[in-house]
């Protein structure tokens, strides 16, 4: 079977993503938010560089790039340690949730999202929510789409869940994310949907394939250790990995 799905993904998937490790068949799958699902990343872009020229600092790439996909305490921390901010990493994170408040409400979703979360639901595929944010910016974020979001049998928020111990790289989350479905599924029975180097990272540690949409301007490297690396969800295929095909 492994041999013949291969064969599959190297017939259809055409030159703008690719596979880069041998695929095998799912049962459950899990989702991070912030630019897989929601068009968020820009806008948390804005808000941190706000905070960060509210004290006479610059928010780099390179910046960027080291708190890609981590936890909102863990980017407090990393902003105020290398910048030598005037703040405690807990008071950049509170400036961050009350600009989240407004700015993150209505976030679109991005292409593919909103489809393939409605056929998994329509298939009866299991599927959760795995994001390093916290629950108060998650339920701005979902405001809005309050329907789509209510199919997901669950939602696992890293930065307010007390059973993740450590955020990405680290599998916590979507080991915690795969113990909650109830039937266990093994971490090998588990896809998960990622844009950031350290969310793939997370998953590959916990012993799931990922599925990776990157940014467009992401250095190719940075994507080598996905399972599958996609230009959009609009792109996926669900029966590579077992799963109902789209109608």
């Amino acid at each position: 079977m492994r041999v013949t799905l291969l064969k599959t993904v190297s017939n259809t998937i055409g030159k703008r993503f690719f596979a880069t490790q041998n695929v095998k068949k799912v049962t459950h799958c899990i989702f991070d938010m912030d630019g897989l699902l929601l068009d968020t990343e820009t806008v948390y872009k804005n808000m941190i560089t706000q905070i960060c020229a509210k004290y006479g600092h610059k928010y780099t790439e390179e910046l960027m790039m080291k708190v890609l996909g981590g936890t909102e305490q863990r980017l407090a921390e990393i902003l105020c340690k290398d910048l030598k901010l005037p703040i405690s990493p807990k008071e950049f994170r509170d400036e961050l949730l009350v600009l989240g408040d407004t700015m993150l409400a209505n976030a679109p979703f991005l292409d593919g999202a909103e489809r393939l979360i409605r056929h998994l639901h329509k298939t009866k595929v299991p599927f959760a929510l795995a994001t390093s944010s916290s629950e108060r910016s998650v339920q701005t974020k979902v405001a809005a789409h309050k329907e789509v979001f209510e199919y997901f049998h669950h939602m696992v928020m890293g930065s307010s869940d007390p059973e993740v111990k450590f955020g990405k790289p680290n599998p916590d989350i979507f080991l915690v994310a795969a113990s909650r479905f109830p039937e266990k599924p093994k971490p090998e029975k588990c896809l998960v949907f990622e844009d950031s180097p350290h969310g793939v990272t997370a998953g590959i540690s916990a012993g799931m394939q990922v599925v990776m949409v990157p940014d467009a301007h992401l250095d190719k490297k940075l994507t080598k250790h996905a399972t599958i690396v996609l230009p959009t969800l609009a792109k996926f295929q669900p029966e590579i990995f077992g799963l109902p095909p789209f109608q």
